[in-house]
C-alpha cells in the first residue's frame, strides 16, 4: 500500500510539470509577440514592453506556484 501512495506522489508532481511546461510556452509566446510587434512598429516599444513584462511576470508566477505545489507534495506528508 505504501508503494501506491509513493507512486501517486510522483504522478501528481509529474502533472505539475505539465503546468510548468504550459507556462514556459506562454512566456515564449509573449516574447515572440513582443518582438513581432516592436519589429512592425518601433514607436510603441515603451507601451508594449510594459505590458510584455507584466504578462511575463504573471505567466512565470504560474510556473513558480506549480513548482511549489510539486515540492510540497513530494516532501510534506
Amino acid at each position: 500500500m505504501e508503494h501506491i501512495a509513493l507512486a501517486a506522489k510522483f504522478l501528481a508532481a509529474g502533472l505539475c510539470a505539465f503546468s510548468m511546461k504550459a507556462a514556459a510556452e506562454g512566456v515564449s509566446k509573449i516574447w515572440i509577440t513582443l518582438i513581432e510587434t516592436v519589429g512592425r512598429n518601433p514607436t510603441v516599444k515603451k507601451d508594449v514592453n510594459a505590458f510584455g513584462l507584466i504578462g511575463f511576470a504573471a505567466t512565470e508566477a504560474i510556473a513558480l506556484y506549480a513548482l511549489v505545489i510539486a515540492l510540497i507534495m513530494l516532501f510534506v506528508g
